[in-house]
Formats: C-alpha cells, sequence, structure tokens
C-alpha cells in the first residue's frame, strides 16, 4: 500500500490501540526510511527515523482477532519503556485487510485504512 512505503513495520513499535464498531487505532512508533514522504533525518542516537503515528482502519463491515490491550503484556525495555512488539504483517485482502502481531491476528471486513504522523 502506497500510505505505508518506506515504512519497516518488523523495525516498528505498537505502543497500544482502541477498538470499537466504529474504529480501530493503533499507535505506533514508525521506523521510517528515505523512500518515505515522512521521512526526516534521524537524530543522533538514531538507526534511522522513528515516528509516532496512528494507523486508523475506518468504515468496516466487522473485524476479528483483535485481543483485548488491558489482558495483553507488554514488553518492558531496559530503558522502561513498553510495548506490544511489532506489525508482523499488515495486507490488503480481498475482502479488507489482514493485520498481525502480538496483538493477535486481526481480520478486517471491508474499511479503509490511513495513517497520521504526530511527531
Amino acid at each position: 500500500m502506497d500510505i505505508f512505503k518506506g515504512i519497516d513495520f518488523n523495525d516498528s513499535f505498537v505502543l497500544g490501540w482502541t477498538a470499537n464498531e466504529t474504529e480501530i487505532i493503533f499507535q505506533v512508533e514508525a521506523s521510517i526510511w528515505p523512500e518515505s514522504p515522512h521521512y526526516r533525518e534521524p537524530k543522533s542516537d538514531e538507526y534511522t527515523c522513528y515516528r509516532k503515528c496512528e494507523i486508523k482502519f475506518t468504515n468496516f463491515t466487522s473485524y476479528s482477532g483483535l485481543a483485548v490491550q488491558k489482558f495483553t503484556t507488554p514488553t518492558i525495555d531496559l530503558n522502561g519503556s513498553s510495548d506490544y512488539g511489532n506489525i508482523d504483517s499488515l495486507i490488503k485482502t480481498n475482502q479488507g485487510f489482514k493485520v498481525i502481531g502480538e496483538f493477535g491476528n486481526l481480520e478486517i471486513i471491508n474499511g479503509e485504512v490511513q495513517v497520521q504522523f504526530y511527531t
């Protein structure tokens, strides 16, 4: 998908998520590479550009396979920060989307996806 061009999900971190009958939102610290229009020069202590963003799914018919965040144990890093691993796969399917990670095997029927960077 063009909106994710230059984003390495295997090097990005899921910071949290929310879901209801109208939207699913993942908070992500995204690993961004120069081919992305969202790329910025990495900070001196960064391997590549990392920016926080939201990946939002809307206008879907239904979804299944998403864990409830409060029942999911995060990984605690050495610096004390926590995350829920990586997005192992995010693909557009004929029926909608499939998103796989430690948060579950999410299947979304129909719908739209957008990404919004806020750092």
